[in-house]
C-alpha cells in the first residue's frame, strides 16, 4: 500500500479538477449535487490505500453517523437491483460526510473520460452535446484506473467494511 502514490495521484486530480472549474463557477458537480452519489452503477470498488485513508476519515466521525453509514453498508450488500446510493452521503445536505478522504472514484467523476464508457454524468454530457464544453480538457480515467490499481488490492466497499473492526 502506498499513501505517497495515493497523495500524488490525488494532487493531479485536483489539478485536473482546478483547471475545468476555473473560470467555469457554473460546472455541476459540487456541494449539494450528488446526483451521481445517488445513482451508482456498481458497488464502488476502492484499493488498500484508499481504504486506509477512508478509514480514518470514517473513525473521526461520531458514532451515530458511523452506525448510519455502516447500516447504509450492510444493506447495500444485499442489494441486488441498481442504481446503488453511497452510504457517505448524508442525504439531506446532499454532502459527502468523508469528503477530504472519499475514493478517487469521488473525486474524478464528472472531470475524467474513459475511452470505452465515455462520460457518466447526464448534466455533464448533455453540455458535452450541445457544444457548451468544447474548451474542456478531460483527464484520462483509464490512466487513473491504472493508478488506483498499482495502490495495492482492490475490493468493493462492501468487503472492506465486512473485514474492518472498527
Amino acid at each position: 500500500m502506498s499513501s505517497g502514490a495515493l497523495i500524488v495521484l490525488h494532487a493531479a486530480i485536483d489539478d485536473r479538477v482546478a483547471a475545468i472549474r476555473d473560470g467555469r463557477p457554473d460546472w455541476p458537480c459540487a456541494k449539494g449535487c450528488a446526483s451521481c452519489c445517488h445513482q451508482l452503477a456498481n458497488v464502488p470498488q476502492l484499493s488498500e490505500a484508499e481504504w486506509a485513508l477512508l478509514r480514518e476519515g470514517l473513525a473521526a466521525l461520531p458514532a451515530a453517523q458511523l452506525q448510519q453509514i455502516r447500516a447504509g453498508v450492510a444493506a447495500l450488500a444485499l442489494q441486488t437491483e441498481k442504481p446503488y446510493r453511497c452510504p457517505m452521503l448524508d442525504v439531506p445536505s446532499g454532502a459527502c460526510r468523508v469528503y477530504l478522504q472519499r475514493p478517487v472514484a469521488c473525486r474524478s467523476y464528472g472531470f475524467y473520460v474513459q475511452r470505452a464508457l465515455g462520460l457518466y454524468c447526464d448534466e455533464i454530457r448533455q453540455g458535452v452535446d450541445q457544444g457548451g464544453l468544447d474548451d474542456v480538457v478531460w483527464g484520462n480515467h483509464d490512466a487513473v484506473d491504472q493508478q488506483v490499481r498499482a495502490l495495492g488490492v482492490c475490493r468493493p466497499l462492501t468487503d472492506w467494511f465486512e473485514r474492518w473492526p472498527g
